[in-house]
């Protein structure tokens, strides 16, 4: 629809019905027998001081052999054009929350609240470092799962963890450095208070961490990109609340990076990921990460002598053995269709609040500063 596509000059329907009634020789008290209306209000419409309505249109149309879609759309087109001008900014501002996820970014502190468009629209822009609405936000290594385009919600959450990273330090990356974090982390496998060193030890290796919770609808668990062509991130959503699955998340993403993978996908995890649409890399990752954390022949063979009949007493056994937490080894046999989701919920803490003070956080009721621009 184009707006611009309007009269130079519009009259209200009574111009026309009094035309008419020249035309035809007809008085207003003609008119208003005809149509059985008072003469009261055929002066009034004829006078542009009431409008036209549905009932009124049908009996016109009646009368002068016309539409009543005409004498509505006359009526339509005065009324508007009687109206203010319309405010381009709403125009503009509906573009935006179209780009961006804007209700959420504000609410979570991410950009201020606004009713400048303008500055709301300089906002957006530089939060995701665009020069255009129209352009496509760009981080190096990271592409879509399947293929697919990000949403708004997830360019949201990327570009988010790329201004955290901003503010973690970090030594210099290099792969010998990560592999010897890896075998540290090795060793917090057991005790779910461990995962509180994650964030110094990755800084040590020049992995800089962050911990943002999801945007609304983007079903994002972790990301690993590359600010640079020398710095990698990795950022955790903890969407799914439990030890195997920020451990699964965390050794997964580290492992796109250890597998020197140059495009990285979406990451999910947990009963609502869907193998199928997984891309090589992503199932290279996976299997790193299955590896890390539990042996994985090791399981195969528990689950061969114990199928059906597992228990509490030996899952944990077995996870002594192998000196990592219950949660771990029964996150695996799910996934792995041995045991219902739902089952042995006490084996799996909570670590979101550890990880919350451990790192650098941005949710649950935590704000960083807004990021300003200029």
């Amino acid at each position: 629809m184009n707006s611009e596509n309007q009269a130079a000059e519009v009259f209200p329907p009574g111009e026309f019905i009094r035309e008419e009634l020249e035309a035809r020789g007809w008085t207003q008290a003609d008119l208003a027998a005809i149509i059985k209306s008072s003469a009261r209000l055929v002066n009034e419409i004829v006078a542009g001081k009431r409008s036209v309505t549905p009932e009124t249109a049908h009996r016109l149309g009646q009368a002068f052999g016309t539409s009543a879609e005409l004498w509505l759309g006359l009526e339509s087109d005065y009324q508007l054009a009687k109206s203010d001008a319309p405010d381009k900014s709403i125009a503009k501002r509906a573009q935006l929350y179209d780009r961006a996820p804007i209700t959420e970014m504000v609410r979570r502190g991410w950009i201020e609240r606004s009713g400048d468009v303008d500055y709301l629209d300089r906002q957006v822009r530089a939060f995701l470092r665009i020069k255009s609405l129209a352009d496509p936000m760009k981080l190096q290594g990271v592409a879509a799962r399947a293929g697919q385009g990000l949403t708004t919600a997830q360019e949201a959450w990327f570009c988010r963890a790329r201004q955290m990273a901003s503010a973690v330090t970090a030594e210099a990356f290099s792969m010998k450095k990560l592999d010897s974090a890896l075998a540290d982390m090795r060793g917090l496998l057991q005790d779910p208070e461990s995962v509180r060193h994650i964030p110094r030890i990755l800084a040590g290796a020049g992995v800089r961490f962050v911990v943002i919770e999801h945007t609304k609808g983007s079903l994002i668990d972790g990301a690993a990109f590359w600010l640079d062509k020398k710095t990698p991130l990795v950022a955790l959503s903890m969407r799914h609340d439990k030890l195997d699955s920020f451990w699964h998340t965390l050794i997964h993403e580290l492992g796109h990076i250890r597998l020197k993978h140059t495009s990285l996908d979406v990451n999910l995890v947990g009963p609502g990921a869907d193998q199928e649409l997984q891309s090589e890399a992503e199932r290279e990752a996976n299997l790193f990460a299955v590896e890390f954390l539990v042996p994985q022949d090791a399981l195969s063979d528990f689950v061969a002598r114990v199928h059906p009949l597992y228990s509490k007493v030996k899952v944990q056994g077995f996870a002594a053995l192998h000196e990592v937490h219950p949660s771990l080894v029964l996150g695996q046999l799910k996934h792995r269709g041995k045991i219902r989701w739902q089952n042995f919920a006490p084996l799996h803490p909570r670590v979101r609040g550890i990880m919350t003070e451990a790192g650098l956080c941005d949710g649950w009721g935590q704000q960083l500063p807004i990021w300003r621009i200029e």
